[in-house]
């Protein structure tokens, strides 16, 4: 069987997959690696090989396909439950069955011991792809049941092709800051070719040369402006939740639940985006001041980086990357209170970075 097409680099990924189309699959996959660098069109892709008809499983219509996602932040037993009957039922049309299930790492403990068990034993005409962001998250048994297949960052270089190719208008400066800033993640391209999604990258900006830059600088303003482009973030997926949700076959009870769980996530990945705005910002800061432009994130904002950047700004600008470093793992790690850390951040900000470079303020 040919190779299939459909998502850029992932050489050691192609080479697995063509080899499963060529020599037969083993019953469970497991792709990993870090979101937005093509697992997702992969398993589509890879799917749509096994089934002999690409266009119905992009299409999901394919009666040999069953697709699983996530209800919120979590699969629940619930699901599981629903694709092991499913398991046992044989192939209408191809010779086998394909189950993918997208966000494996967000199985809750009873969902994953349920999902072990048909890993354990499967039915020969089944073939498993689970997809997951964390490996870290599985259990090392379900990973034993599995096949790994890894996925890394893309390359800059592929990012900013993409870009170029989604929004040729773009300089060649603005596409490679868009690059650097996407970080090897072409989810991140999408929302930062997105209209409202510049703006409220515009608006971190702001923030981030405001801490140093404005004598009236005020932590708790600051804060607010971040969480309110957090909302906006969380607003944008009650619409899109609430829309799906029409199409699901949920108790009005789960769409409440599917929905508070989506708007939850959209405003925690929002906060920990501007802080990876923020924390790139300072970086440059320290780049730029040092003679390294070359190795900016922000190419398309080099006159406000130069304007801004000092030898002597250079102890506060390092301070403030890595305080905003260390606030981003605490996200990632604990369930904190946003605005209040946000709030915190910022004193600390400006505190590192006014004591450097008291001209700044105006003062």
């Amino acid at each position: 069987m040919p190779s299939f097409q459909g998502f850029p680099e992932q050489a050691e990924a192609r080479r697995l997959l063509d080899a499963a189309l060529a020599e037969g699959p083993a019953h469970a996959y497991l792709f990993h690696g870090p979101a937005g660098v093509g697992k997702r069109r992969a398993a589509i892709g890879f799917a749509g090989a096994l089934l002999g008809d690409p266009g119905r499983v992009e299409r999901r219509a394919h009666p040999d396909l069953y697709v699983l996602e996530p209800l919120g932040d979590q699969i629940r037993i619930d699901a599981i439950r629903e694709l092991r009957h499913d398991l046992h039922m044989r192939p209408f049309e191809a010779d086998r069955r394909v189950y993918l299930i997208f966000g494996a790492h967000s199985l809750n403990d009873e969902a994953a011991d349920a999902l072990l068990k048909d890993l354990e034993e499967p039915p020969p005409y089944a073939v498993a792809v689970l997809v997951a962001d964390d490996l870290g998250q599985l259990s090392e048994t379900i990973r034993s049941r599995c096949q790994a297949v890894p996925f890394r960052r893309l390359a800059e270089k592929t990012v900013r092709e993409e870009i170029a190719r989604r929004a040729p208008e773009l300089s060649e400066e603005e596409a490679a800051s868009l690059a650097r800033v996407a970080g090897g993640r072409l989810d991140r391209v999408d929302r930062l070719l997105d209209p409202q999604a510049a703006r409220r990258r515009e608006a971190v900006l702001e923030v981030a040369r405001s801490v140093y830059r404005e004598p009236g600088f005020e932590p708790r303003g600051a804060s607010e402006t971040l969480m309110g482009i957090a909302a906006e973030r969380a607003a944008e997926a009650k619409e899109r939740a609430q829309a799906e949700n029409e199409e699901l076959a949920l108790t009005p009870r789960e769409k409440e639940q599917r929905t508070r769980r989506a708007m939850r996530g959209a405003e925690r990945e929002e906060v920990m985006l501007c802080l990876e705005e923020l924390e790139a910002w300072y970086r440059d800061l320290v780049v730029v001041a040092a003679g390294a432009e070359s190795a900016a994130a922000h190419v398309d904002r080099l006159t406000e980086l130069r304007e801004d950047a000092t030898v002597e700004q250079l102890p506060g600008a390092e301070a403030a990357a890595e305080t905003v470093r260390e606030t981003w793992r605490l996200f990632e790690e604990l369930q904190l209170q946003a605005g209040l850390a946000l709030e915190a951040l910022f004193v600390q900000l400006r505190r590192a970075l006014v004591s450097s470079a008291p001209a700044l303020t105006g003062n």
